[in-house]
């Protein structure tokens, strides 16, 4: 079994077994672990100082900053393709995204417009289409792992992991 295969068996599983523990449609459970993990995301963009968001983990990598304008592109992926358009994965040009402020924006617009195709979506419609939000969920929920990262590597406790 190829490791996409084998992912979306293993989120299909996991989706039936909380849906069938919650009582809610696959559907609703997958637009709600969408909307946290995008908020878990957004809550770092915005509390990232400013002038740190051109800080790299290593030099080969990503910026704090550029990696955020990607995951916004997972979910401009979603909202097309969830929209029925023909899509593949653009990937956002983060030198278009100037300073932070440019950057939430992005990130706050992508997650309104994937949020709001998910909310339109007929029920039927969003049980029989579940990859492009498994697929960006589980992209999203990767890099915030990477996030943390860039957090602990600057000597900040990440949002979800302060003492509230």
């Amino acid at each position: 079994m190829n490791r996409l295969a084998g992912y979306q068996l293993g989120m299909a599983i996991l989706v039936a077994a909380a849906t069938m523990a919650s009582a809610q449609t696959p559907g609703k459970e997958i637009g709600d672990t969408f909307a946290y993990v995008n908020k878990q995301v957004l809550d770092m963009a915005k509390d990232f100082p400013a002038d740190k968001y051109d800080f790299k983990l290593r030099p080969e990598m990503r910026s704090f900053g550029a990696l955020i304008v990607h995951i916004a592109s997972g979910n401009v992926y979603a909202a097309k393709a969830g929209r029925g358009e023909k899509v593949k994965w653009d990937e956002l040009d983060p030198a278009n995204y100037k300073n932070k402020e440019q950057v939430v924006a992005l990130l706050e617009k992508s997650i309104a417009d994937a949020n709001a195709t998910f909310k339109s979506l007929s029920p039927e419609s969003s049980q029989k289409s579940v990859e492009p939000w498994l697929s960006v969920i589980e992209h999203s929920a990767e890099h915030y792992g990477l996030l943390v990262g860039y957090y602990r590597a600057n000597g900040i406790v990440p949002p979800a992991s302060r003492k509230k």
